[in-house]
């Protein structure tokens, strides 16, 4: 054993979990299909140091209690899953210093027609994906992070970029008019606040994402860059959901550029463009 080695990361666990928990109320039914990964740090490293496994929860028993706690406790929104996943290991199991449960949750939605809801059927519609992380150590409360990934938005104008600084390396043209197409990952806290509608929020959210991007239907507004898109999101959730402490953003772009046809014998008035 080499006693200079420090341990900087012991955690272990059970990655990528699917289910599917349908609740039945007569006729109509719920449903909810996850992923979920756990991950577990004990209070000690020997089952790294000499190979002694005698406190290691297998990752099958993470599994199988995952699916255990769907069926014991129902899943009501992912984060309070999440939370009843870390309060069992953490009360289980004495030896359990902290827990992780990330979720993210598939986007089914009730099909309806003229505006009846179906009762058993569902159309899977990915305008974003929810998710969560959990996090919980010994003697301490969970600490909640919900979020929305891959979200896609794009407007076809209402977007530039100019009077950005240049140098010998620039090849960057200025843009006052172009389209902004961009992949979104929102991720936020609730800080000490514990009575939280985690449903309630997300919609909301997820709606101030939409807005602030697009603006009024009408006429929309400017975007001069992609860091004043992000701003004006971020700022929008914090104004509408007092619940929320701290929101994060990763706003990746997505290009669409004009094409030349003229050797097609063409001319592409900025209908034509290349995905890169």
């Amino acid at each position: 054993v080499n006693n200079d080695v420090e341990y900087v990361n012991s955690e272990y666990g059970k990655n990528m979990v699917k289910l599917l928990y349908v609740r039945r109320e007569g006729k109509v039914h719920c449903i909810k299909e996850l992923e979920v990964s756990v991950h577990l740090r004990l209070n000690s490293v020997k089952e790294y140091m000499i190979g002694e496994n005698c406190d290691v929860i297998p990752t099958d028993t993470i599994q199988n209690t995952i699916l255990a706690l769907a069926k014991c406790n129902g899943i009501k929104t992912i984060e309070e899953f999440g939370k009843d996943i870390c309060e069992y290991f953490i009360t289980s199991f004495c030896h359990v210093l902290f827990v992780s449960a990330f979720i993210q949750e598939v986007p089914w939605q009730r099909l309806e027609k003229d505006c009846v809801p179906h009762v058993h059927a569902f159309l899977f519609s990915p305008a974003g994906i929810r998710f969560c992380e959990v996090e919980q150590c010994q003697n301490g409360p969970a600490i909640v992070f919900s979020g929305i990934k891959d979200l896609k938005l794009m407007k076809t104008t209402q977007s530039g970029f100019s009077g950005f600084l240049k140098d010998k390396y620039t090849t960057l043209p200025e843009r006052t008019d172009r389209i902004l197409t961009t992949e979104i990952l929102i991720k936020w806290n609730y800080g000490e606040c514990q009575d939280v509608d985690y449903d309630c929020i997300w919609k909301t959210v997820h709606e101030c994402a939409l807005d602030a991007f697009s603006g009024p239907p009408e006429t929309g507004h400017y975007s001069p860059s992609y860091q004043k898109t992000v701003n004006d999101i971020q700022m929008l959730i914090l104004d509408t959901v007092p619940e929320i402490e701290a929101v994060e953003m990763i706003l990746s772009n997505i290009h669409y550029l004009f094409t030349d046809l003229e050797k097609l014998g063409l001319c592409n008035d900025k209908e034509v463009r290349i995905k890169y």
